[in-house]
């Protein structure tokens, strides 16, 4: 994890590449949260006032390969035109590439990105209508030192996700030396994130200062944690965090389990969950991590109450009537929602006492305003414990604490949650790897 950063190399006259995560949310062509474009401006203004030649890219959503003379269906639409008859599948899928071409170069372009960058550095960024084509081919030859241009979505080709060497060389062609600071697709292997630098084809290659922080503070906290060290995993799917459960234990003092992963755990311990979100499969494992903690003498915390509702609010966020009950009197015909307030209680005593805590995942369907409690409770447990390093490893968890308001009172909040969950399962993040070590 002992990466170099931009400030370890001399960027003044040259081209530099810059690896964004400007995946921002939009609603009618305006940008709805600006956070992902306030997060890249300190590598962006260090790197423009040390006279470099800044060249920026990103992906934005899952567009389709529109700027490929093959343009493939997504999955949905595959399976609708393999569902007609077969004299009707061509036009069928000749319509859906006619819109997804119209669509996405509205929707998913990055222009409004390069307006907003625009605004924010003083009238110094380009944009580039293309990746590898003639315009940024223009666009990057023509930059001056302490200038910048970003390039167009990304994925509008099929090679960025494929690796395709070519694609790479063309990118590369475009810099001197490369800087990743897009940590929410560091886990990804894709012709931007990392082919580039393991192909061999730019020798050069930093991190960011976002990455450099990502790095510092949650990778060191893993690594090298202050104790008690306190893990809180919530979230709906034990699935989803099968090696990060049994990593935490490795390396944590408690290990709290929240939200609709409990129940597989609970109905493990022998508990009659009712209704409530359950990985059968799974409970065999849930069994493992138990005995796994007794073992090796960490503490695996479960709620011992929880809200309880004859049915998942629908929409997510309808007025829905609740009941707390023990995590024992579960009844057949109701599920569990969120934990309850003894569960809270509990969890915030246990955060209280510690000095390093990493929290993944919401105890409850938190989109609801009756089922957020629980996620409340434990946000304002980390916002109170001002001696501990606080971490939020990103996704909803990190979507919630800024909904609720506490963002500004955690030590730090991870810009990528598929990056975060790898960084705590102990994966190598490929993006990160193919960096130039100190």
């Amino acid at each position: 994890m002992n990466k170099k950063s931009v400030t370890d190399v001399d960027v003044k006259g040259k081209r530099v590449l810059v690896r964004c995560d400007f995946n921002v949310p939009m609603k009618d062509g305006k940008i709805t949260d600006e956070n992902r474009i306030i997060g890249a401006l300190p590598t962006v203004k260090y790197l423009m006032e040390h006279g470099a030649k800044v060249v920026l890219c990103s992906h934005m959503g899952k567009p389709h390969n529109i700027f490929n003379d093959c343009v493939k269906l997504n999955k949905k639409e595959k399976k609708a035109v393999e569902a007609l008859p077969e004299a009707e599948r061509a036009a069928a899928t000749a319509e859906y590439i006619e819109k997804a071409k119209k669509n996405d170069a509205v929707k998913l372009t990055l222009r409004p990105v390069a307006a907003r960058l625009n605004e924010l550095l003083d009238g110094k960024v380009a944009f580039a209508a293309d990746v590898v084509g003639p315009d940024a081919e223009a666009k990057v030859k023509a930059l001056k030192e302490g200038e910048c241009v970003l390039l167009e979505n990304l994925r509008f080709y099929a090679e960025e996700e494929g690796k395709d060497l070519e694609f790479c060389k063309k990118l590369a062609s475009y810099c001197d030396i490369y800087v990743n600071d897009a940590f929410g697709t560091a886990h990804r292997s894709h012709a931007s994130t990392a082919a580039i630098v393991e192909y061999g084809l730019v020798k050069t290659a930093v991190c960011g200062f976002l990455i450099e922080k990502e790095l510092t503070v949650m990778a060191d906290s893993l690594e090298h944690p202050v104790r008690p060290f306190v893990a809180i995993l919530g979230g709906a799917k034990v699935a989803d965090k099968l090696n990060v459960i049994s990593n935490l234990l490795n390396k944590c003092d408690t290990l709290i389990i929240g939200g609709g992963m409990a129940y597989t755990f609970l109905k493990a311990q022998g508990y009659e969950v009712g209704k409530s979100l359950v990985d059968d499969e799974k409970l065999g494992y849930c069994k493992d991590m138990i005995e796994k903690a007794k073992e090796t003498g960490k503490r695996l915390v479960l709620p011992v109450d929880c809200v309880i509702a004859a049915s998942f609010p629908n929409p997510i966020d309808a007025p829905i009537e609740v009941k707390t009950v023990k995590v024992s009197e579960i009844p057949a015909d109701m599920e569990g929602l969120d934990i309850g307030e003894e569960s809270s209680k509990l969890f915030a005593d246990i955060v209280k006492d510690a000095k390093t805590v990493i929290w993944n995942g919401p105890m409850g369907v938190f989109e609801n305003p009756v089922l957020a409690k629980g996620t409340i409770a434990v946000a304002k447990a980390l916002a109170a414990a001002k001696d501990a390093t606080t971490i939020i490893g990103g996704g909803d968890s990190a979507a919630a604490v800024q909904q609720l308001g506490f963002a500004d009172q955690m030590t730090h909040i991870s810009t990528g949650g598929g990056a975060s969950l790898e960084l705590f399962e102990g994966k190598v993040l490929p993006g990160i790897a193919c960096l130039n070590d100190k």
